[in-house]
């Protein structure tokens, strides 16, 4: 591509068109771009046009543009929160000092690692789900999918703008990579583990976007915080968008549960093996699946310690969630906090220093706030007159990063033997057989307004249109 106009094709509040070494770098990279979204985007989708929400300005009246677009024309924007006049650091060492408009050369390389972190997520995404959409339920719900997938876009191009902007040849490089690597891919997988499972089928899509997205809240919450102020701008932004993700999981699985519970109250039946004959997903399958997103995105915190957390912190670099409505110094030096640790084959509280368990406070936030949603879940159930309970998993359960890796914990959170976990994973984890249902069950729905068996219609639709609005076209 030899030019661009970058107020209609890129729209932008970074003064793009004034930027000509920016320029430069963009026009390199997005050809690269719309090649990666070519060959790694949503399958089959090029053509249609796409009732999509873009962002044209950060205003309440910019931010939400509907239409319908080909999504490889879709305007993928670089946008920061409106500047706040005199913004200090809040935490860490350089508390109360002017929040930092370039980047310190002494934290150059921690806030690059965190940036290309964060950024490595959002195409990976994009990567998990690009199958999807030729199984999708209706079109409200693949327009959903393909409204996350632009918008996992449009972050990646916010991370690059950082990385092109303020980290030179580096973050040039570092913008490459981000498109070389692929999810899943042997040799050059995503950084995250999370980021190389498969999404194979919509029960797992709407686990993911309410889970592995509520960790995107928190990381983005926590990075809100920084002192880089593009960083925390270009958060703050990006937060706007990634609650549209955790309520498409949310509403998503509420409507799964919503189609079950009406099936067993017809048919007066409440065996997983006559649901499944009625052909929807059994509520044991369903918490099968929520302990394993529960799980693998309770890892994505990292390790209960950490001396890279406590420096980040320290350094000014990344926050807590919601930092400055905390009652404490913000300095967190002398302060300590409990963590879980296996001790005589039981699981037993410990208290370590703060500043090096930031990890595990930020995983408790999420926790909780998790836990808040799958009560939302259970209510669907009781309103429905059945006695079973959806419920999280203990935090140590399934854990391959940290102190828990290597051990054997029930949902509930006893130690266990290999003997014991191996005798009831497939009662606690999606088997084969699970997985082999619930694909089955996925065959793509097209007729506008109408849904597959196996999950109930939204209340609503998207932007005031009706449900059968035609939120796909099929070219």
């Amino acid at each position: 591509m030899s030019s661009i106009n970058y107020t209609d094709k890129i729209p932008n509040n970074v003064n793009l068109s004034e930027d000509k070494t920016l320029q430069r770098a963009l026009e390199h990279w997005q050809p690269n771009y719309l090649q990666w979204w070519n060959d790694m985007g949503p399958n089959g989708s090029n053509q249609m046009d796409v009732y999509l929400r873009t962002a044209v300005s950060t205003t309440p009246d910019g931010w939400a543009h509907f239409g319908h677009v080909k999504m490889p024309d879709y305007r993928w924007g670089i946008f920061l929160a409106q500047a706040e006049n005199d913004r200090k650091i809040n935490f860490g060492e350089e508390k109360g000092r002017a929040a930092w408009q370039d980047v310190p050369g002494e934290h150059r390389a921690n806030l690059r690692r965190i940036i290309v972190t964060q950024g490595d997520t959002e195409p990976a995404s994009v990567e998990q789900q690009r199958h999807l959409g030729l199984t999708a339920p209706s079109q409200y719900d693949m327009r959903n999918l393909f409204q996350i997938n632009v918008e996992e876009g449009r972050h990646l191009w916010a991370m690059v703008y950082l990385l092109h902007k303020y980290f030179g040849r580096d973050g040039r490089e570092e913008a490459e990579a981000l498109l070389h690597r692929n999810s899943g891919d042997q040799d050059n997988p995503r950084i995250l583990e999370a980021f190389n499972e498969e999404t194979p089928d919509w029960l797992a899509f709407y686990m993911f976007t309410y889970f592995t997205d509520r960790d995107g809240k928190f990381q983005l919450n926590a990075l809100a915080e920084s002192g880089f102020d593009p960083l925390s701008r270009t958060c703050r932004f990006m937060l706007t968008e990634e609650a549209h993700h955790m309520f498409v999981g949310e509403s998503g699985v509420a409507r799964v549960i919503q189609r079950t519970v009406d099936v067993m109250r017809q048919h007066g039946v409440e065996d997983p093996a006559q649901v499944r004959a009625l052909g929807v997903i059994d509520l044991q399958t369903i918490q099968r699946y929520l302990n394993f997103h529960f799980s693998v995105t309770v890892d994505l915190f990292g390790a209960d310690q950490s001396s890279n957390a406590a420096t980040f912190y320290s350094s000014g670099l990344k926050g807590r969630y919601e930092e400055t409505k905390r009652d404490d110094d913000h300095l967190l030096k002398g302060q300590h906090y409990r963590i879980l640790e296996v001790k005589d084959d039981k699981l037993q509280e410990r208290e370590v220093p703060m500043l090096n368990s930031l990890n595990e406070v930020l995983r408790d936030d999420f926790i909780r706030d998790s836990i808040a949603g799958i009560g939302r879940w259970n209510r669907v159930i009781e309103k429905a007159g059945l006695p079973f309970r959806l419920s999280a998993p203990n935090k140590a359960f399934n854990r391959h990063i940290g102190g828990f890796a290597g051990h054997r914990i029930s949902p509930d959170g006893r130690v266990l033997s290999e003997a014991e976990w191996a005798a009831n994973e497939r009662n606690w984890l999606p088997s084969e057989e699970d997985r082999a249902y619930v694909a089955s069950l996925m065959g793509r729905v097209i007729e506008p307004g109408k849904m597959a068996n196996w999950i109930a219609p939204p209340p609503v639709g998207i932007n005031k249109q009706p449900i059968d609005f035609e939120y796909v076209r099929f070219n």
